[in-house]
């Protein structure tokens, strides 16, 4: 099957050896987020809040150049710096995705890139 790569200016171009998501048939497989302004090119202001919505408002953009949306996800992985951070994502993620919900997976880790404090990735199924 062929791989079509998925690029917007809406969301952060790759800030390494990787693309924003790749396409293979229905499946959309979009590369992790950080809380990169796509203007700006710098991490969000503001509280944890402001970063995860910024996560969730980039692979909204990247869904959206794929020809599917956040409702197509069927699976989302959260990386948090902090756990403490885990209701904050539950109340926003509800803001961006509806029931029934995909499967998740929160996962504490030491560090991210640019000092990040979270980062988010999903599969959609188109």
């Amino acid at each position: 099957m062929a791989r079509t790569i998925i690029s917007t200016p809406s969301a952060p171009a790759a800030i390494g050896t990787y693309s924003q998501a790749v396409k293979v048939g229905t499946t959309v497989y979009i590369s992790g987020q950080i809380p990169l302004d796509p203007v700006t090119k710098e991490l969000v202001k503001g509280d944890f809040e402001a970063h995860i919505r910024r996560v969730f408002e980039n692979l909204k953009a990247i869904a959206s150049a794929s020809g599917g949306s956040l409702n197509s996800a069927v699976r989302v992985t959260i990386y948090l710096t902090d756990l403490a951070n885990f209701a904050t994502v539950n109340k926003v993620m509800a803001e961006y995705f509806s029931e029934p919900y995909p499967a998740r997976a929160a996962v504490g880790v030491a560090s991210l890139p640019r000092g990040a404090v979270v980062e988010a990735d999903c599969i959609l199924e188109l």
